[in-house]
């Protein structure tokens, strides 16, 4: 990567808010970020001591709460700093570098995971007496690991194509994270082309995944539509709504921020709150409250942790 920058700092200005609000919001984040990272470890606790929950569907949802509990924390640890103090804005230039391919691997990852995921319900509904054949273990492991490899290879090129600019200032990243568009804002030099590289490189991951999802789903329905008793087509809903529900709540911040022409600060700040900090908060919410296998796995657990402690 060509460095020619001589900012070896920048400032993250955090989201848009009254200085009286530093306390309360740090209040709230630190919350919901505790809760996601406790959450997404309760996941990965139950569903590897409860040998009912080593199928293919908990074997994805396990690579799922690992990369939004870290997927948070790329994020939200450095929010908190820039809101419990002035210093705490500053971010050294390799740092920013790292969380900015840490953050696009991540949420990438992600975004390929949830489409391997929405195939794996897929295989599933549609095709319930080979699915057992279809999706062993090995195949999983293969499709997993496809998705880490994508979104490290995705993340390179975001990474490059932002930082082989030159930066002399100004250092003020009007986010509070590193990320792409802010960055962009500040190179001292013409930035069209990365911005259109960028764009079209989000643009083909995030709606082919997108629509590789909506097609699972329309396929679903579909097969979902031929089962006759109410019972099981309301058991077959029941186990998709979830992932439809974190699938959008993940795919539509983003493409409000990444695929519009022109970008507002302030409101890509406020939209990035919703799939940075949120997103990961309701994966272990929808996944335990919505399914019945987690939540009785969840009991189990907590049954057997009392009754040690008890003794």
């Amino acid at each position: 990567m060509t460095n020619m920058s001589l900012v070896t700092t920048f400032f993250l200005m955090g989201l848009p808010h009254a200085p009286a609000m530093d306390i309360p919001l740090l209040g709230i984040f630190l919350v919901i970020y505790v809760l996601t990272v406790v959450g997404n470890l309760f996941i990965l606790l139950v569903i590897k001591v409860d040998s009912h929950l080593h199928t293919p569907m908990y074997y994805f949802l396990t690579n799922l709460s690992f990369i939004d509990m870290w997927f948070s924390t790329v994020t939200v640890p450095k929010m908190l700093m820039t809101l419990a103090s002035p210093g705490g804005r500053a971010i050294s230039f390799p740092s920013c570098v790292a969380q900015l391919y840490s953050f696009h691997f991540l949420g990438s990852t992600e975004c390929f995971l949830y489409t391997v995921m929405s195939y794996d319900r897929y295989l599933a509904i549609s095709h319930p007496l080979r699915y057992a054949s279809m999706m062993r273990g090995r195949t999983c492991a293969l499709l997993a690991t496809s998705t880490w490899l994508s979104g490290s290879l995705h993340s390179a090129v975001q990474t490059t194509l932002t930082f082989r600019l030159p930066y002399c200032g100004p250092s003020q990243i009007q986010h509070y994270f590193c990320d792409a568009p802010p960055i962009l804002k500040l190179a001292c030099a013409d930035t069209s082309v990365n911005e259109m590289v960028i764009f079209v490189n989000i643009g083909v991951v995030a709606l082919g995944c997108f629509l590789l999802i909506v097609l699972s789903y329309v396929s679903i329905v579909w097969s979902i539509l031929k089962i006759r008793t109410s019972e099981g087509r309301h058991r077959a809903f029941q186990t998709c709504a979830s992932h439809c529900t974190v699938v959008l709540c993940f795919f539509v911040p983003c493409v409000f921020i990444y695929l519009r022409p022109g970008s507002r600060d302030a409101v890509d700040g406020v939209v990035a709150v919703f799939y940075t900090v949120l997103t990961p908060l309701l994966n272990p919410v929808v996944y335990t409250l919505r399914n019945k296998e987690v939540k009785k796995a969840l009991w189990k657990l907590i049954h057997i942790v009392t009754f040690s402690w008890s003794k």
